[in-house]
């Protein structure tokens, strides 16, 4: 028998609300961001009339065609942005998306500035830290992180409430998770993005704020990407 979208979407609301207790943390302090990257709107219609309010994207042009409908239909959904952002999108990506996973690069963090400017939104924003240090993997460095943490705040002053990682695919998660909590830590970062479906209990352990699970919720879809 095929397992529902509503079914696998209680499921790991289940497993966050028993890793927020294992970690003594409460639920409502974590956000299930559900991946809809390459699912067409029929797949997604499930979960948000099972009450899901927070979705994740990887690419600005399949948002544009599926989200506004969507958005039109249930307009209290906060969409993520949580793949790469090139800065020819930037207009789209601000019209759309409420919140910025991505920021990794002061000419992007400088169009953005100017594009919310101009269309009189303050969408928030995290700061993509590279933490394996993958050369064909999108974030600021380790080492740079702090220098333009401040540029950001500073120079560009956009709304920057957190970090972002993806650890490396054969890597122990916890290590890259452990060091995006204290680079945020020592910045004055609460809120942490980290986690997929294979590692978000991990990462809720060592305090992110904000989950990216996909084919946990949705099924298997073909491998690539900023994946849940």
């Amino acid at each position: 028998m095929d397992v529902s979208t509503e079914q696998r979407l209680g499921e790991v609301r289940e497993r966050i609300a028993r890793a927020c207790a294992e970690a003594g943390r409460e639920t409502k302090d974590v956000t299930l961001i559900a991946v809809s990257k390459t699912f067409p709107p029929a797949n997604i219609t499930p979960a948000l009339r099972a009450g899901q309010r927070h979705f994740g994207e990887n690419r600005v042009q399949e948002a544009r065609e599926k989200w506004p409908a969507l958005k039109e239909e249930f307009p209290d959904v906060t969409l993520h942005l949580i793949g790469p952002l090139q800065t020819n999108k930037v207009k789209h990506a601000v019209r759309l998306f409420d919140v910025i996973h991505t920021l990794d690069r002061p000419k992007l963090a400088a169009e953005l500035a100017k594009e919310m400017e101009r269309r009189g939104r303050n969408l928030a924003v995290f700061v993509q830290v590279n933490t394996g240090e993958e050369p064909q993997k999108a974030g600021v460095h380790p080492a740079q992180a702090d220098a333009f943490i401040r540029e950001v705040r500073e120079v560009y002053q956009l709304n920057l409430v957190g970090l972002m990682c993806i650890p490396p695919v054969h890597e122990e998660p916890a290590l890259h998770f452990a060091l995006l909590r204290k680079i945020a830590r020592r910045n004055g970062l609460e809120q942490l993005s980290m986690g997929m479906s294979h590692d978000f209990e991990t990462a809720i352990r060592l305090g992110a704020t904000h989950v990216r699970v996909g084919s946990a919720i949705f099924g298997p879809r073909a491998p690539a990407g900023t994946g849940g």
